[in-house]
């Protein structure tokens, strides 16, 4: 995870400095890089997956989290989309298609940005990964928002995506 407030550089260890940059206002600087150092954070997606129907979504029970969406962290040199189709393969044994960017949000809890998409099933055989996902459920669209966990940002993302609001 990244450091809210870095204080040293990342590149040579060089205590860093808070400098007046001109677009952001005070932002750490290496004086001897002569570079910004701007926070770090990680990134990881969250997905949407819809059944081969087009009429239910995936909802999934993960480390005692109860109803929740299939999510994972970028891996360095790798892209969203990637992501998106390694996490849900990885978690659920799914192959999907029709990935689509739905949102996305900074999760301070976890010093993320949480970037969500949708997809599609191609089959609906789950095959989960015991040590990823504790149990998974098909859930008709119409009654997805309220088997999320409520308050979550996997069930804003689901409202967001279906126009439903609070």
């Amino acid at each position: 995870m990244g450091d809210a407030n870095p204080r040293y550089c990342h590149v040579c260890g060089t205590r860093l400095v808070m400098r007046d940059q001109r677009e952001d206002g005070q932002e750490p600087w290496c004086p001897v890089c002569g570079a910004w150092r701007y926070p770090r954070f990680s990134c990881a997606v969250s997905v949407i997956v819809y059944h081969p129907d087009g009429r239910r979504v995936l909802v999934i029970d993960q480390y005692g989290k109860r109803g929740i969406l299939v999510a994972g962290y970028v891996a360095r040199g790798e892209d969203l989309v990637s992501t998106v189709v390694r996490e849900v393969r990885e978690e659920t044994g799914l192959a999907v298609r029709d990935v689509r960017f739905n949102a996305s949000e900074f999760y301070e809890p976890s010093d993320t940005l949480m970037v969500n998409f949708t997809c599609r099933a191609t089959l609906d055989e789950l095959r989960l990964n015991p040590g990823e996902v504790d149990t998974a459920r098909w859930v008709a669209v119409d009654e997805v928002v309220d088997a999320m966990r409520p308050g979550s940002l996997a069930q804003r993302f689901v409202r967001l995506h279906l126009g439903v609001g609070e």
